[in-house]
């Protein structure tokens, strides 16, 4: 671990492919200084196990959640696709905004152990892919329209042959956001997945210009941008951007997440 922690994303296993976006491993070193995490708001419903305790469902969040990870944490976890948890979990998303609880208060008390983190891991997801049904196509292809997408989210109801109304309602259930505040959050991981990306490949994120990056994102402006950080980050860019350097570039592994991103940005241009 460099600096005393460490984060590894990867793709889920082939039976969870379209519920599940990616799986991690997450640790903090005994000895380590605590770990400040940023989460961030991407549409999605969580399942993480710390190791000692239960695993629990984290709801999908309208604001940043920063928490402090102790020295000797250990964390696996998987993030389900936009509008994919409720078919497994047997409950709307609506009622797991901003919250988590424990998985046995949704699923009752489960068998899960494990002797090692990556035990832990394929025991979440093996436990996940026996509960998995298929989500709402409808909501699936919305997302799928809404992650790259610069139209006004109105053009959907159209497209999809709906009314605004149903719509909404489906959105609702399915991933507890309207569409509106989904397609912010949709955009705001364009962002980040081109800042990790170039981290990644050991560059500054900043180093052709936020303003490049705004608009390589689809936002209107540089302006536009700054809102919508501070509005789901609680920090500016600048100081984002700067955060995610210093922790993620020690050798963290985002690929999982950001690369999908990527390439289909990368299939629109073509």
């Amino acid at each position: 671990m460099v600096g005393g922690q460490s984060y590894v994303e990867r793709p889920p296993i082939p039976a969870l492919a379209g519920v599940v976006s990616s799986v991690w491993i997450q640790q903090v070193a005994p000895g380590a200084p605590p770990y400040v995490q940023r989460n961030i708001p991407s549409g999605a419903v969580e399942l993480v196990w710390r190791m000692g305790f239960e695993p629990r469902v984290v709801g999908p969040l309208t604001g940043a959640l920063v928490e402090l990870l102790e020295p000797g944490t250990t964390i696996v976890g998987l993030r389900f696709h936009p509008g994919a948890a409720p078919a497994v979990l047997g409950l709307p998303a609506s009622e797991l905004v901003d919250l988590a609880v424990d998985a046995e208060d949704v699923w009752g008390r489960s068998a899960l152990g494990a002797s090692t983190p990556e035990e832990a891991l394929l025991a979440l997801q093996r436990f996940v892919a026996a509960r998995s049904a298929a989500p709402d196509p409808l909501i699936s292809e919305a997302v799928a329209r809404l992650r790259w997408s610069t139209d006004d989210v109105g053009s959907l109801t159209a497209s999809l042959h709906i009314s605004e109304r149903q719509l909404r309602r489906r959105f609702q259930a399915a991933i507890g956001l309207a569409p509106k505040p989904l397609h912010r959050m949709l955009r705001f991981q364009r962002f980040v997945s081109l800042a990790q990306h170039a981290i990644a490949h050991g560059k500054a994120p900043t180093q052709d210009g936020i303003a490049r990056l705004a608009a390589e994102a689809g936002y209107a402006d540089q302006p536009h941008l700054n809102r919508e950080c501070v509005r789901l980050t609680g920090a500016s860019p600048g100081a984002y951007l700067e955060e995610a350097e210093d922790n993620c570039g020690c050798g963290h592994d985002h690929a999982a997440s950001f690369v999908p991103v990527l390439r289909e940005r990368q299939a629109l241009l073509h």
